[in-house]
């Protein structure tokens, strides 16, 4: 046996042996590394690669292998030098069905590995750096794209475990051609000078967004979208609870990199991933309308971790339309969930029908800026544009909301109101707007010249793309700066292609204007039905810049039911049936009255009737009956204090022409200048009235007996007003009981 001193020195000649060999071995490895001509290994790793991902790999530059210094390493293990391998001229190629032959090609690669971890079957690579990296994304309108890699599945588990700190990437560009969402644009990715906090970046963007919106809505409708945004607390707050979460200026963190593996906690992870590290430039085209935009983005390994918002800023305009964005996207491998300030600008809200598929109606140019949050689930994502503020025209808006993936189509409900609605911001919704506005917003359908009422088509078809169900109030509504209509309020229901606005009230000139509106566009042509009802408005009060109706007591009254066919405002009216009576009493009547109320072709009769002269009203009614678009006066009755005047015939509102004639007829002993009737032909954009000198004027006794009083007695369904007060038309009301009626759209009765 051996004796203990002896024992001990032969273990210790091994164990210096052992050293020697290792150091040796090592010694052999680093010169084998330094030395070894690693392009002669290409053809391997090409091979290996290429059957690893199911794709042509290839290093068609040098492949080399050096010795790096460990950084950030403490203590001894800083004496452990890693590998650091570098691969030129890098391609990987696409599927044979694709357009063109290289998916990605990298000017180079580079990593460094941890020698240590490997004991431990943990491949540790503490970076990779990408030199011009280029990416050619396609998908085809049969689904088949080619950024999804076959890999070969494994029956068991593998034994090494991969970790990547970070990950820094110079210049890339990525092309996309997506022919199901028709898209195809150019990126280009580089990164920033240095990181920056999500709240400076928001500041910025608040910035931009309000010089654009001053070029959109001009600017004194951006100076007061502005002050909407000061009194607002949507927009200040979605700022603020973003930018809480964004680090101090101070922070530093690598340019290239978004996540901190030695952080202390999950807050100072989360705080360090809200800065940008990256910056893009895109342009393209998306389902024909050009896009251009820049952003920023965090850091790509930011997107490894499911639980921490990835900082996201974009500034895109697609076609006229501009979307600015800052905010955070949690999740975005599997895109969990938004966090966006939002500013949206264009020239017409329809056209985000193009792009977002939700339908809306046309306007004059638009800013909004609001909070935009939204969760994402296969089917059932929900969106919701919570407390915005906005500007249409010169109006103001402000509401939340909410888009939902839906079966069979998807929802849009919400409320909005509006504190001043100019009342020429409404007309292209019904294509009432100059042809200049059409050419403004991209309406390819002019108004004619000779036609006074809308052609411009309502776009059914995108009715049923999209269900809603929105409610309106808007406290006051101006045309005219002396009339405003107060208390709008609007129920908008759009389901299975039907539209409906029930109610649709508002209050004018002391009085109220109720409406109920069913606009059944899943028929062709569309289907409409139409209920409107005036309730006391005050003559006065309709009039307010007429002295000579300040004094007038009367009010109007009226009701209409019905109901038409067709593919636009035109149309409808060319196939209009039903019923439209109304009731005058106690006003006044004048050429300036007329004139305020845009009625050229009454004011031209007025002058024929009474010359320069106000004349006093006791009593109008009117009583018409629609049949396929022509209008048949059953009764139309005027009594003044100087004569009755009566009118007989037809408006065709399929053609807008008129065949009408006008009975004066004198009171007393007051000579009447015109005896003869008046006729009133053309159309309405040209109006012809004359005195029809073939027809001899009746006498005024034989007028009252035979032709006034009893077309007053007559007119069957106007109803009176609902007051008890006495007012002179009461003699001529007494048998009129029923309201009017319409029948079924399409369905015209016989004359």
């Amino acid at each position: 046996m051996p004796h203990p001193a002896t024992a001990g020195r032969i273990a210790g000649k091994i164990l210096a042996w052992i050293v020697v060999v290792v150091l040796v071995l090592c010694a052999a490895l680093a010169i084998f590394v330094v030395t070894f001509d690693w392009n002669r290994a290409r053809p391997w790793v090409d091979d290996k690669v290429t059957q690893a991902i199911g794709r042509p790999f290839a290093i068609n530059g040098d492949l080399r292998v050096g010795w790096q210094h460990p950084t950030n390493e403490h203590g001894w293990r800083a004496w452990v030098p890693w590998p650091r391998f570098t691969a030129y001229d890098v391609t990987i190629g696409n599927p044979p069905w694709a357009s063109s032959m290289t998916f990605a090609r990298l000017d180079s690669i580079s990593f460094d590995v941890k020698v240590l971890p490997l004991l431990a079957h943990v491949i540790s690579i503490p970076s990779i750096d990408l030199v011009n990296p280029s990416v050619d994304l396609e998908r085809l309108k049969d689904g088949r794209e080619n950024w999804t890699f076959t890999l070969p599945k494994s029956s068991t588990p593998s034994n090494w475990t991969l970790r990547l700190a970070d990950l820094t990437v110079a210049k890339a560009h990525i092309a996309l051609s997506d022919a199901m969402k028709q898209v195809s644009f150019h990126v280009n990715v580089d990164t920033l000078g240095k990181p920056l906090p999500i709240g400076e970046v928001m500041k910025e963007q608040e910035k931009a967004s309000r010089g654009t919106a001053a070029n959109v809505i001009g600017e004194r409708g951006a100076r007061k979208l502005a002050a909407q945004e000061q009194g607002a607390s949507g927009p200040q707050q979605a700022s603020a609870e973003i930018a809480a979460s964004s680090p101090q200026p101070s922070s530093t963190v690598p340019a290239s990199a978004s996540s901190a593996p030695q952080a202390s906690d999950a807050q100072t992870r989360s705080r360090s991933s809200l800065v940008y590290a990256l910056a893009w430039q895109a342009n393209g085209t998306y389902r024909k309308a050009d896009i251009s935009g820049t952003g920023k983005l965090g850091g790509v390994l930011a997107l490894r971790d499911p639980t921490r918002p990835f900082p996201m800023q974009a500034d895109i305009k697609i076609g006229d339309t501009r979307l600015a964005l800052v905010g955070t996207l949690t999740d975005p491998v599997h895109l969990s969930a938004l966090d966006l300030r939002v500013w949206l600008q264009g020239q017409d809200l329809a056209h985000l029908y193009s792009i977002l598929g939700v339908t809306l109606p046309q306007t004059p140019p638009y800013a909004t800026d609001g909070h935009l949050v939204g969760h994402f689930q296969t089917g059932a994502s929900e969106f919701t544009y919570s407390d915005f503020t906005g500007r249409v025209g010169g109006s103001d808006l402000a509401g939340t909301l909410t888009y939902a993936q839906r079966k069979p189509r998807p929802s849009l409900t919400g409320h909005v109101t509006s504190n001043l609605l100019q009342f020429s911001d409404l007309a292209p919704i019904i294509g009432a707007d100059s042809n200049a506005s059409k050419a403004r917003r991209g309406e390819s359908v002019k108004q004619p010249s000779t036609r006074a009422l809308p052609v411009e088509p309502f776009h059914t078809d995108r009715w049923k793309a999209i269900d809603a169900n929105v409610t309106f109030k808007g406290r006051r509504i101006i045309k005219d700066p002396a009339l405003p209509i107060t208390d709008l309020d609007a129920h908008v229901i759009l389901k299975d292609g039907v539209l409906t606005f029930e109610p649709l009230n508002f209050g004018v000139a002391g009085g109220t204007l109720s409406s109920d509106f069913h606009l059944d566009g899943s028929k062709e042509p569309l289907q409409a039905r139409m209920k409107l009802s005036a309730r006391h408005l005050k003559l006065k009060q309709l009039f307010p810049t007429q002295k000579t109706m300040q004094s007038a007591m009367g009010e109007i009254n009226g009701d209409a039911s019905l109901s038409a066919t067709g593919n636009s405002p035109a149309a409808l009216a060319g196939t209009l049936d039903g019923e439209v009576k109304a009731l005058v009493t106690q006003g006044k009547l004048s050429r300036l009255i007329l004139e305020a109320a845009g009625l050229n072709v009454a004011n031209v009769v007025y002058e024929k009737l009474f010359g320069t002269h106000d004349v006093e009203i006791n009593c109008m009614a009117a009583d018409f009956n629609a049949t396929n678009g022509v209008l048949d006066t059953r009764t139309f009755a005027l009594d003044t204090s100087d004569a009755v005047v009566g009118m007989a015939g037809k408006i065709d509102l399929k053609d807008e022409t008129m065949d009408l004639t006008i009975h004066p007829h004198t009171k007393g002993f007051r000579i009447f200048t015109l005896r003869s009737p008046l006729y009133v032909k053309g159309t309405f954009k040209k109006p012809d009235v004359g005195v029809d000198k073939t027809s001899l004027a009746l006498r005024a006794g034989a007028a009252v007996g035979l032709g006034l009083i009893n077309p007053f007695a007559a007119l069957i369904p106007l109803i009176a007003p609902s007051h008890t007060k006495s007012t002179p038309c009461d003699a001529l009301l007494a048998q009129m009981t029923k309201a009017p009626k319409a029948p079924p759209p399409g369905a015209h009765p016989a004359h």
